[in-house]
C-alpha cells in the first residue's frame, strides 16, 4: 500500500490566524518560536522534525492530537480539525525557519 502526504500549498489567511492563534494558546507556553524550553533536541524547527522523523503536517496533526513522549494530547483543546490547521501552521513556520514575515 501507497500512501502519498501533500503538503499545504499555501494557508489562507483564514488558515494562517486560526493556526497561529491555536499554536499561540495550546503550544508557545514551551515550543515559543519554535523551540522546546523542556527538552531542547524536541523543538519544530525542519532539521529537528526530519530527524525525529516528522517529515509532514500530518505527523504533526498526530502528535498535537495524541501527544507524544512526556507531552500531552491537546485533541479537545484544539477542537474539530484544529490539529491540521495548527499543524500546517507548525509545518509551515518549520519551513520558513519560524522568521515572521
Amino acid at each position: 500500500m501507497f500512501f502519498c502526504f501533500s503538503l499545504p500549498k499555501g494557508l489562507s489567511a483564514l488558515e494562517k490566524d486560526l493556526g497561529e492563534n491555536l499554536f499561540t494558546n495550546n503550544c508557545a507556553g514551551c515550543h515559543i518560536n519554535g523551540g522546546n524550553i523542556i527538552r531542547r533536541s524536541k523543538n519544530l524547527k525542519i532539521s529537528s522534525l526530519k530527524r525525529n522523523g516528522i517529515d509532514n503536517p500530518e505527523a504533526i496533526a498526530k502528535i498535537a492530537r495524541q501527544g507524544i513522549g512526556i507531552m500531552s494530547g491537546y485533541e479537545n483543546e484544539l477542537g474539530a480539525n484544529g490539529d491540521q490547521v495548527v499543524a500546517n501552521w507548525v509545518w509551515e513556520q518549520a519551513q520558513k525557519a519560524w522568521i515572521q514575515e
